[in-house]
Parts: C-alpha cells; sequence; structure tokens
C-alpha cells in the first residue's frame, strides 16, 4: 500500500476526542445510566480516552467495557488460515439493561462492524438505547448504520484505506489514507 496523506495527528486526535466527549455529554445531559463500549481492537484506547474526558469535565467516571465481536461478524477473520475464528476478550463487567451504551469505534465503512456489536451487546442484555461515535467516518455504508458522533469525516474511493494508529496498539497517534 502507497500512503497519500496523513488526515490527523496526536493534536488532531486530541481535539476529536475533546469535542466528540461533550457532544456526549450535551447529548445525553450528563453521564447517567451511560456506558462506553470499545469495539476491539481501537475502539477499546478511544473508549478510555473518552472516558477520561468526560471525567475531566463531569468529575465522574463513566463505566466502560471492551467487546469482542468476532463471532458475530459475517465475515470471520480466520487465524492461521484454520476455520476457528481468532477471538478475544469481551469484558462487560457492568449490567447494560436499560442503559445508554455508546458504542466506540475507530472507523465507520460499511456499518458490519456496528450490525455485529448491536448483535453481541444484546447477548449482554437490553440497553436502554444504543448510540455510536467513532473517530473517522469514510462512507460506503452497506447497512442503514450511521454515527451519532464524528471525529472526522473522510470522503474515500473504495480503493483507498484509511489506518488508524493509536498509542496504546501502535506507538503513534495519527489517521492516514493509503491506496490499496
Amino acid at each position: 500500500m502507497e500512503k497519500k496523506a496523513q488526515v490527523m495527528d496526536e493534536a488532531g486526535i486530541r481535539r476529536a476526542l475533546t469535542r466528540i466527549a461533550h457532544e456526549i455529554l450535551e447529548r445525553n445531559k450528563g453521564t447517567e445510566n451511560l456506558m462506553l463500549v470499545g469495539i476491539k481492537t481501537r475502539g477499546v484506547p478511544l473508549a478510555q480516552r473518552l472516558q477520561a474526558k468526560i471525567e475531566e469535565i463531569e468529575g465522574i467516571q463513566v463505566p466502560i467495557g471492551e467487546l469482542d465481536i468476532t463471532l458475530y461478524r459475517d465475515d470471520l477473520s480466520k487465524k492461521n488460515g484454520m476455520d476457528e475464528p481468532e477471538l478475544k476478550e469481551t469484558r462487560i463487567e457492568e449490567d447494560v439493561t436499560n442503559k445508554r451504551v455508546i458504542f466506540i469505534d475507530d472507523v465507520l465503512y460499511t456499518g458490519r462492524t456496528v450490525r455485529a456489536a448491536m448483535d453481541a451487546i444484546m447477548d449482554k442484555g437490553r440497553p436502554g438505547q444504543i448510540q455510536l461515535a467513532v473517530l473517522v467516518d469514510r462512507g460506503h455504508r452497506e447497512l442503514p448504520i450511521r454515527a451519532d458522533y464524528v471525529g472526522k469525516n473522510i470522503p474515500t474511493s473504495r480503493d483507498e484505506v484509511i489506518v488508524v494508529k493509536l498509542k496504546e496498539t501502535d506507538d503513534e497517534d495519527s489517521v492516514e489514507i493509503y491506496d490499496k
């Protein structure tokens, strides 16, 4: 793949997450019954960062969870070419029933990851509401899914790839566009 452009740097990501945190608080009128759920892999550190920003603003630590959607995908990822999907751990310690659950992910593309996340969370209980926050919305939806909170809209072609790098997983913060 060939790198075309860097569209967000560390400061841009920080500003986008600060804005999303304020939008979440404004739309939900505070933190009551709120829960952040990061979709593995990069949604988890983004959820942790949003949790910290919300605590900084409101002085309240919102519950957080980690969701592995592997078994709910319609295109199971294979491990070592075998027929067994590569599983990651789901950790949701709070009851999601009647909570306003906000899924956090790095990139919204076709919508299939979010559909899988909705199926996965329903196995944990029945949220009162599900919202979606993404760092990047790149378009090309295949399902009728939209984000409630978007860090940056980046129109792309299907021949382009958005790569989100986070310090927690990749030792740097950036969002880049590559040609396939």
